[in-house]
Formats: structure tokens, sequence, C-alpha cells
């Protein structure tokens, strides 16, 4: 038997992606509506593009696995919450 702490539970605030996925969704966007109406970013435009496409392929994974993690698949990623706990 040990007798090691258990560390506290982290907050729910912490533990939730939106506020990071839309954080980082605003900032890619904001930047490439900069390089396409400052001419001078005009060489920045590909890689704006590519951070979009990035974050929307990236977001789409989450959903996915959070749906399969739902849904209880055998492959599901563990330790995607589900719900929101309630405290």
């Amino acid at each position: 038997m040990s007798d090691e702490p258990t560390p506290p539970r982290l907050p729910a605030v912490l533990l939730d992606p939106w506020p990071v996925i839309a954080v980082g969704a605003l900032a890619w966007l904001i930047a490439a509506v900069a390089t396409f109406a400052v001419p001078a970013l005009a060489d920045w435009r590909p890689m704006t593009l590519a951070g979009l496409g990035v974050g929307v392929l990236g977001t789409t994974i989450f959903l996915w696995q959070r749906d399969a993690a739902r849904r209880g698949a055998r492959g599901a990623q563990t330790g995607l919450t589900t719900h929101r706990s309630p405290d």
C-alpha cells in the first residue's frame, strides 16, 4: 500500500478545450484577413491558410474522438470528458 498523496482535481475551466480552440481559430483568422488586407503581408498568405486548415483538421479529429469516446468505441481515445461535471 502506498502513502503517496493524490493530486487535487483540475478546475473545470482548465479541462475545457473550447476556449483554446476558439482563441487559436480567431488568431489564425485575424492573421489570414490581415495578409489579404495588407499587401506587404502577401508572402504570409499560404502559412495563414495552412494554419486555418490545420486548426479545422485538428478540431475535426478532436470531435471525432470525443464522439467515439461517448459511444464507447473500443479504439477511442481515453481521458476525454464526455460531459461537463457539475463542480
